[in-house]
This record gives structure tokens, sequence and C-alpha cells, in this order.
């Protein structure tokens, strides 16, 4: 893959696996080359329980995304969901050598390294260390503490947990499809980049990204992720709940939720009859519409009870930290009629659909603007942020030798300090991305 701008992104899902390669345009926005999709056969509830399965369809979508977009796959950033991710609070700080200084990005860095050596559960690794506020010598509520002077630096964290065999059986199976992992991102945390503005991040806004295994919330305010949560419940239960109560076989039920069902039982009529075709020459069934809609009906209110607690958990209710934004519904889910009204009824909360059109280019297929495809596009933007953030550390690290060079020929300042310098600085995802690479080389 010649073209340095391209970045890919790979959504492995509990119903699909997609693949799509993009690129920023001159405007900065992005454009997608190539989408690639397929059934995601061995994924259950955001976790992978066949690894041979994955890996196929994986190789699937990433086939026809290369097709699609005359482009060669090599580094992917993967997205990682499932019931086990869980997320914590925790405040750290580091005491400065010298409180002249002002506080530069690799104090930040260093302070958050201190919060990746927190001791996990047997089993558990730190995903994402996320800083929310900063304090300096005590000066509270501090965004950007960059270029101030103090001895003192703390900040409180949203930490996210994983378990350590689901994020390497991931990493094992995009290494086994012949690709490169080039970074794991939490999947609520790219819907949210792709669907949220920054003044409803601002506002306070909670994203619900409802996908087929699990349903994934991500509540942020004052532009800051505040909680996230991962409801093991999705649109595949929906379907297995109308496959029992109408007794018909999966394909007949999801295309019956698709094509005729609705969140809200009171818009049907009582004489409303769908008629399903019987197995091999069977009588066929009559199912009716109000009967369908209170079978989907008991379920969604149950998901979205859920996802209200974990709402409330963050306070919601409290003034202080009260979601002006309201309520964002995104992924294949989202698309049920009536939805956006029921969660209004249940929350009280604004409720609008996210797309992911905001950071697309405007000649953009409508098919990738939809809700369906919020992770991909927020995880091909993860992606082109990390070559852009790998790239100007490139050029510093080049200047850096530049004028090292010229001011002084020190043949004792090697290259190598200096990599390390700039190994230091890298992100600390890309240091998890590099544990689960080490662990695969091992393995093999």
């Amino acid at each position: 893959m010649e073209n340095h701008n391209i970045a890919v992104g790979l959504d492995i899902g509990t119903t699909k696996i997609v693949a799509m390669i993009g690129r920023k345009n001159e405007y900065g926005k992005l454009e997608i080359l190539g989408v690639g999709k397929s059934k995601s056969l061995g994924v259950h509830r955001g976790v992978v329980n066949n690894i041979t399965q994955t890996i196929q369809s994986i190789q699937q979508a990433a086939q026809e995304a290369e097709v699609a977009a005359g482009e060669k796959i090599a580094d992917v950033t993967v997205g990682i969901a499932g019931q086990h991710i869980r997320s914590l609070q925790h405040s750290d700080y580091i005491t400065r050598a010298n409180s002249e200084v002002v506080i530069d990005e690799a104090d930040i860095d260093r302070l958050i390294n201190q919060v990746h050596k927190l001791v996990m559960l047997p089993g558990e690794e730190i995903i994402h260390v996320l800083p929310q506020e900063f304090k300096v010598d005590g000066q509270a509520e501090i965004k950007e503490p960059i270029g101030m002077y103090g001895g003192r630096l703390e900040a409180n964290f949203h930490v996210v947990v994983g378990q350590v065999s689901s994020i390497r059986n991931i990493g094992r199976c995009v290494k086994s499809s012949g690709l490169q992992l080039e970074g794991i991102t939490l999947e609520p945390l790219a819907s949210a980049n792709a669907v949220l503005s920054q003044e409803e991040k601002e506002a306070g806004v909670a994203l619900i990204d409802i996908g087929g295994g699990t349903t994934d919330l991500a509540v942020f305010k004052d532009g800051i992720i505040r909680h996230t949560a991962v409801i093991p419940f999705g649109g595949n239960v929906i379907t297995e709940d109308i496959k029992e109560g109408c007794s018909i076989i999966e394909k007949q039920a999801e295309l019956l939720k698709i094509k005729f069902g609705s969140a809200w039982p009171g818009e049907n009529k009582d004489n409303e009859i769908v008629s399903i075709p019987g197995l091999r020459g069977r009588e066929p069934k009559e199912i009716t519409l109000k009967n369908l809609s209170k079978i989907i009906h008991a379920r969604v209110v149950e998901i979205v009870e859920q996802v209200y607690v974990e709402i409330k958990n963050y306070g919601h209710e409290e003034q202080k930290k009260k979601l002006i934004a309201g309520i964002v519904l995104t992924g294949g889910g989202s698309q049920l009629k009536h939805l956006k009204q029921l969660v209004e009824y249940i929350t009280g909360m604004d409720t609008r659909i996210g797309y992911p059109n905001e950071h697309l280019a405007g000649d953009s297929d409508d098919d990738i603007a939809s809700p369906l495809f919020a992770t991909a596009v927020g995880l091909v933007m993860d992606g082109v942020r990390r070559q852009e953030r790998k790239h100007a550390e490139e050029n510093e690290e080049l200047d850096a030798q530049i004028t090292e060079e010229s001011e002084q020929a020190t043949e004792g300042e090697t290259l190598a300090s200096k990599e390390g310098v700039v190994k230091e600085r890298r992100s600390f995802l890309d240091k998890l991305t590099e544990r689960v690479k080490e662990f695969l080389d091992n393995a093999e």
C-alpha cells in the first residue's frame, strides 16, 4: 500500500464484518475508497468464539474492499467490543522534577503510562486510558495543562478494561488473515467520533450503538468521555424472540423485523396480517403485525431500560451532569421503525438517529452514510489520525536530527536514543497493540 494517507477500519461485529478503506481529501473530509462486507460467523456477542470462521469472514470482507478500492490492504485499525468490556474511574498524579519548566506532552504521557501499570483482575488488560480533568498544584478543572507551570500534575482518568484472551483472539484472527494490526479502538468510541458533533459532546450526550450482539454506550459531557458500557443484547435477540414467538425460521424472522417490524405496537391495526410461506409445502403461516410489534416492543423496552440504568449511573439526573444534547442512536438496530419515539418515551430525553455523514466527503455513497457503518467510519477516522501522528513524529525526529547534526556533529548522540524519545511519546493504544503483536509472535 504505497499511499500513506490510506487507512483501513475493520469492524468485527456479531452479525457482519466490515472492512473500509478511506483517506482524507483536501477539505479534511473522509473519502471512502472501498467497502467490503461479509456475514460474521464466528463471533457471539462481540467475542470471537470460532477463530477459523472469523478469519474466513475477515478475508472475504478485506478482499471485497480491496477490489472496490483497487488498493492492497496491509495495516488495519480494529474495533473491540463485547460483554467483557468494563470501565472504571481512577485518579493519579506525578511529581515533576522542576516546576519552573512548563508541562509538556511527555509529562502527560508519563502520567498515562503510570495508570497503565495499574494492577487489574487476573486475565484483564487495560485497553484505553482517557484523561478527563487535570489538576496542577491543586488547581482543579483544567482541561489542557500543556504550557502551564507546576510541580504536581494530577488527573482523573476513564479507564476501559477488557479480557486479555478476547483481545488476543481478535489479534490472532487479524494476523492469520494476512493483515497487520495497526491499532485497537473501543467500538463505542469509534462510533462516537463518526456521528457526534463537538457541540453535542460539550453539552452532554449519550451515544447508544445498537449492534447485532451488543448495545454499546458512551456518555460525553464537557467534551470529555465520562462513561462507557457494553450491554450484552442487540438486534439478534429481537430476531430470536420473533422466531420463537411466531414459530418461524431465523431468516424469515429477520426479514419480518426489517420489513414490518415496529417498536411501537399501538400503530398497527388488528387486521393487518402478513403471510409467511410454510416449510416444504406446509400451509403458510399468518402473523398479525400487532403481535409482531408486541414481541419487538417487549425486548426493545428491556434493552433501552438497561441502557438508561447505565446513563443514570453516570448521574444524568443531577443538574451538574445533565445531558443537554440527549441521546443519539446509531448502529444497525437504530433503523427499527419508531425506535426514536420509544426511547424518548422511556427516558424523557431528546433523541435523534446518528448518521456518520458529517465527516464524509460530499460525494460519498448514501449506503456508507447509514448508521450501519458508523463504527467502520469511526475506525477509518482513527486510522487516519494514527497515521498523521506517526508522520508528525517521524518528521519531528528528522527535524531534530538535522538540527542536531547542523549544530554539532556529536557522534555520541545516536539515532537509537532519538528513536527512544519518539517511542516513549507514542500513544498508550499503540503500546497495547504492540503487546498483542509480541504475544502473537511468541505464540508462533
